[in-house]
């Protein structure tokens, strides 16, 4: 099923947003003009693994990075993951995910938490630059503490174990500011290969106000902070910049003032929340995906798609969609959680994409393959 832009839809979510109760209007940056819409292959939704036949559904977010062993690794949270090593259920959880998008396999190679005897805590940001693995700790459990710290954890052992590096953001250090919350990295090919730059690149959403009563839920005015460290220095926290706005030729600027940070994604109207961003080598652009709205189906939960030519924009949307109506049965839980392109499973000419995500139920592994439309 493709989705499209139309008349009828923008006149729908106008009349939507002046309904009582309805706080979301269009999306907040204009329609993309390279990729002009997308289109998921439902009859492709995978929650059984094919390899192994083992599924998830008791697992969330599903992060994922390609790393220089071809295998790529998904961190996840609150349960069981696949279940190939043992059943307990653990607060943070990393898989490793072997083969091609027609016949992969899905293998567990670590758990913490409470019931584990170890940390709680969960991630949405996993990294692999060469031979080792990166992965964002945020919080101590589930929910809101995300918002009160992160810590950037490293394994030289492909997710077995990992050490915590010193780097972390405790939130009531930003003067002035709530702080930024469940940072993810910018990926890119196999190990880090195919990169920009020698840094490495980091989307964090700011805590700003919760839609509802419920803190742990998209953040309005939603502002997603982006950072950068070289990639030979990510434990060495005094190496990050946070970037500080353009100059007057288009530039980027960059400062180690962490209160000098502005937003390079923003959204006012629609919030932001947990996101990933991915660059498409065969488009050439760079993919940002992000929980608007609410993140829950009675608050008309929201999946934001963005590109652009650079990680700090100018962004342009590909998809602002109610997460049910993106794809029939895209989403059929009571909620959204996390979505990210797998750049292992792209397409060489970047058309043809494999959507990794926490779905379609509330809380399970979930694959899709879809296709960009392009110009002619």
């Amino acid at each position: 099923m493709a989705v499209k832009r139309s008349s009828c839809r923008i006149a729908l979510a106008c009349l939507l947003a002046a309904l009582p109760g309805m706080v979301y209007g269009e999306a907040n940056y204009p329609p993309s003009t390279s990729i002009t819409g997308i289109s998921f292959d439902m009859t492709t939704l995978r929650n059984v693994v094919p390899g192994n036949g083992v599924e998830a559904d008791e697992s969330d977010n599903w992060a994922i990075t390609w790393a220089d062993d071809d295998h790529q690794y998904a961190s996840f949270g609150d349960g069981q993951g696949f279940r190939t090593t043992n059943t307990v259920r653990g607060s943070l959880g990393v898989s490793r995910i072997e083969g091609d998008k027609l016949d992969y396999s899905a293998f567990d190679v670590f758990k913490v938490g409470v019931e584990t005897g170890g940390c709680g805590g969960k991630s949405v940001g996993i990294l692999a630059v060469g031979s080792a693995l990166y992965m964002f700790r945020n919080g101590t459990g589930s929910g809101g503490s995300a918002f009160r710290r992160t810590e950037l954890y490293e394994s030289t052992n492909k997710g077995k174990s990992w050490s915590f590096t010193g780097v972390k953001w405790v939130n009531n250090n930003f003067i002035g500011s709530d702080g930024f919350f469940s940072p993810s990295f910018l990926q890119f090919g196999k190990g880090y290969a195919g990169a920009r730059d020698e840094f490495v690149y980091v989307y964090a959403p700011e805590e700003t106000t919760s839609v509802d009563t419920d803190t742990w839920n998209v953040q309005i005015p939603g502002k997603i902070s982006l950072l950068r460290v070289p990639k030979v220095s990510l434990t060495d926290q005094s190496t990050y910049e946070y970037f500080a706005g353009l100059d007057g030729a288009g530039n980027p600027l960059w400062t180690t003032d962490i209160n000098g940070r502005l937003p390079a994604f923003e959204d006012p109207v629609n919030g932001i929340m947990r996101t990933s961003v991915s660059f498409n080598a065969g488009l050439g652009r760079y993919l940002l995906i992000t929980q608007q709205v609410n993140r829950f189906r009675n608050g008309n939960f929201h999946i934001g798609i963005y590109e652009a030519p650079e990680p700090w924009g100018p962004w342009q949307t590909i998809l602002f969609e109610n997460a049910e109506q993106a794809g029939p049965g895209l989403n059929v839980g009571k909620k959204t959680v996390f979505w990210n392109f797998s750049n292992k499973w792209l397409s060489p000419d970047g058309r043809n994409f494999v959507l990794v995500y926490t779905g379609p139920g509330a809380d399970q592994w979930g694959t899709v393959e879809g296709t960009f439309l392009t110009p002619p």
